[in-house]
């Protein structure tokens, strides 16, 4: 059973992703708040996947994917940005985000791009 780790600093966001991700049958989810506690969480959790909110305080997800990418290549990680925020998804992904998906989320969006990336 995958385990996935939610990064976002707006709770009523991490617990909606949460919740859909739990409904779909994903595995386990744990949460952090900001880019720092994503660092922390990701060494002592070891998820499968990251999914990632980029405009976050004190560490942004940018500086958070690079971090985790430092400590571990092979991490899948999932952006979740905005409307508009289409040249930091571009850094993510060249940072290596395997995939984006836009916010307010959308579920089937949600399920397509963690399926993919999962498999």
């Amino acid at each position: 059973m995958p385990k996935i780790l939610v990064v976002d600093d707006a709770a009523f966001m991490r617990m909606n992703l949460k919740n859909i991700l739990t409904n779909e049958g994903f595995g386990e989810v744990v949460e952090a708040e900001n880019g720092e506690m994503a660092i922390q969480k990701y060494k002592n959790e070891q998820p499968d996947l990251v999914t990632l909110d980029i405009t976050m305080p004190e560490m942004d997800g940018i500086e958070a994917l690079e971090k985790i990418k430092e400590n571990d290549p092979d991490a899948t990680v999932i952006m979740c940005s905005a409307m508009g925020q289409q040249s930091m998804v571009i850094k993510a992904i060249e940072l290596g985000a395997k995939d984006f998906i836009v916010k307010p989320f959308d579920k089937g969006k949600i399920k397509e791009a963690v399926s993919k990336v999962l498999d």
